[in-house]
């Protein structure tokens, strides 16, 4: 299926590992042109060139930008560097964010500032600076991903889900306000994902052996697997997919969603 973006010119923030990087590959393998934003020069400098090797074929491009995203200019800098690179921007996916397991207790006040500001501020002002771009070109696509935590609170994730519930309440003002001028915004919530936030060491799956008492790694993932009707994390890839399908020509009667790709974990009917 030819999904229609050749040539769109594209931001994805949080590119340098798991989620991020796989979208910008997947973009530009499609043809795309892709500024991947992120904090670590190193793993955007190799996340920039697996993307451009995805695309040699189909004509896409990859660049780098190395920011914070929760810098108050950070949505001006983004528009700016992919209209500078790429001529416009159609194409916004906010991906950049972080979490860890811990009790309610035990997060302080500026961890809960962090989180908002992570997820409900940077998307903000990333979709302030991009969608009026977006609606005098008549055409744009956003998606904010976010989380299953943020339909159904986590109690090991409590900060995170709760900005996470913002994030998605967030992303439907923006869908109701641009849906008519041809400005298309949507959230995707995954469950975990096997990528670098659950897998590094000190991630996710190691936080969760501490609280669960899981004897192993292996354990605490077959534990963390188990918990989903499907039986198992997500792969990278399947979050990816998803993505890029609502960044697409093919999606253009979906507006306001939050697609929950998560193995069936949360059990409503939205």
């Amino acid at each position: 299926m030819d999904l229609g973006l050749r040539g769109r010119a594209c931001v994805v923030t949080g590119a340098s590992r798991g989620i991020g990087r796989e979208t910008a590959r997947l973009l530009c393998a499609e043809g795309a042109s892709v500024l991947l934003v992120g904090r670590d020069e190193g793993r955007l400098a190799a996340a920039v060139e697996g993307a451009s090797a995805a695309g040699a074929e189909a004509g896409g491009r990859a660049g780098s930008l190395a920011q914070d995203v929760t810098a108050e200019d950070a949505g001006e800098r983004m528009l700016g560097a992919a209209t500078e690179r790429f001529g416009a921007l159609d194409v916004l996916v906010n991906n950049a964010g972080a979490a860890q397991w811990r009790d309610l207790d035990e997060v302080p006040d500026e961890d809960w500032r962090a989180q908002y500001e992570l997820n409900v501020m940077a998307p903000l002002r990333a979709m302030r600076a991009a969608a009026p771009a977006m609606v005098e070109r008549g055409w744009g696509r956003v998606v904010n991903v976010c989380s299953t935590a943020g339909k159904r609170p986590s109690a090991a994730m409590p900060e995170y889900s709760v900005a996470k519930a913002a994030e998605l309440s967030l992303s439907r003002l923006f869908a109701d306000r641009y849906a008519k001028r041809g400005v298309l915004v949507n959230a995707i919530c995954p469950g975990p994902v096997e990528a670098e936030l659950w897998m590094e060491p000190g991630g996710l799956l190691d936080q969760s052996q501490r609280m669960s008492g899981a004897e192993t790694r292996e354990q605490a993932l077959e534990t963390a697997g188990g918990k989903r009707p499907i039986g198992r994390l997500a792969a990278v890839g399947e979050i990816a997919a998803a993505i890029v399908f609502l960044c697409s020509e093919r999606a253009s009667y979906v507006s306001g969603a939050a697609w929950s790709v998560d193995g069936g974990t949360v059990q409503v009917i939205v």
